[in-house]
């Protein structure tokens, strides 16, 4: 049984959450791109998994969606 998950699959993880969140307040992410002060792109990459992120990033993401940290990385 695998106990840790890969890097890729915990940012694949963390970019559904952030988008889950993201949609369920109604946001485009225009409008969470707006609130980070982020380009759109990013946001959609972020999402997807595609990119690597800070924990600034994060912490700025989590904040402006009221979502704890902790709830997004758990």
């Amino acid at each position: 049984m695998k106990k840790y998950k890969s890097n890729n699959e915990i940012i694949i993880t963390i970019g559904k959450r952030i988008r889950k969140r993201r949609m369920a307040i109604g946001w485009t992410m225009m409008d969470l791109a707006f609130e980070t002060d982020m380009d759109y792109r990013q946001i959609g990459r972020i999402e997807r998994g595609e990119t690597n992120f800070t924990i600034g990033t994060l912490l700025k993401i989590s904040v402006v969606l009221g979502i704890s940290l902790k709830d997004l990385v758990k």
